[in-house]
């Protein structure tokens, strides 16, 4: 069972920068991709970031390009989510997840999440 662990959330204002962690052994075989989602209160989870591991092919959700980046740290096995000009329609909680059979945008195909790590960004 490969677990995930996040972490590096707070509360920033607006403008903010935040650097979120997540820390996975190998990320589980099934599939090479690592993917940033989050979720506000009463919305659904929604894809912002991910990263094919051995390409290090990247893709960012439109709402987040310029502003967040995804990046790894294949030694340390851990994906990072780097958060720069936060808004507070950024405020979510923010998870990692692994293992689709392919790199993509549903949730439901995810095999690993971790917990969460809370971000919270006033105005």
């Amino acid at each position: 069972q490969v677990q995930l662990a996040e972490s590096g959330g707070g509360s920033v204002q607006a403008g903010g920068s935040l650097t979120l962690s997540c820390a996975g052994a190998d990320f589980g075989v099934r599939s090479d991709c690592v993917a940033w989602f989050r979720q506000a209160p009463g919305k659904e989870r929604e894809g912002v970031a991910r990263i094919v591991r051995n390409t290090e092919s990247t893709w960012y959700a439109d709402s987040v390009k310029g502003r967040f980046t995804i990046s790894q740290d294949i030694a340390k096995n851990t994906v990072y989510l780097q958060l720069n000009n936060l808004k507070p329609d950024d405020t979510a909680m923010f998870y990692c997840a692994a293992g689709p059979p392919y790199c993509n945008w549903a949730p439901g195909t995810y095999m690993y999440w971790g917990h969460g790590t809370q971000v919270t960004v006033s105005s």
